[in-house]
């Protein structure tokens, strides 16, 4: 299993991005599809999932209401639209897969794991 992520890029505080994440697997609904980031310095940090058949989304309680998480499972793509952006938001962005994963905060279970798409937010 492969994950390229995409996206990222410099953005001003209040803007918006969307990365894309995408998943060299036959059946994106096996898996759940992980979010985290890494600033400097710090281990990394749950953003979010979506859970595999079920497809529900999961989201760090600090994060609700200003990222979604979607897929389309025909392009075997996840997405984390991110808005309303600050500056404590900078940070390297990975996506990684759980297979028959129920939806796990930690990345320990995430088997597979993307390059990472660094998302700096400026002042």
């Amino acid at each position: 299993v492969q994950l390229q992520a995409s996206g990222g890029g410099l953005v001003q505080a209040g803007g918006s991005l969307r990365l894309s994440c995408a998943a060299s697997v036959r059946t994106l609904s096996s898996y759940t599809m992980g979010w985290f980031r890494q600033a400097p310095g710090k281990d990394h940090e749950f953003v979010g999932c979506i859970t595999g058949v079920a497809g529900s989304t999961v989201y760090a309680d600090s994060l609700k209401g200003r990222f979604t998480i979607s897929r389309d499972n025909a392009k075997n793509t996840v997405y984390l639209q991110m808005n309303s952006l600050k500056t404590e938001d900078t940070a390297v962005y990975y996506c990684a897969a759980d297979r028959w994963g129920s939806g796990s905060y930690s990345p320990g279970p995430y088997e597979y794991w993307g390059q990472g798409t660094q998302v700096t937010v400026s002042s």
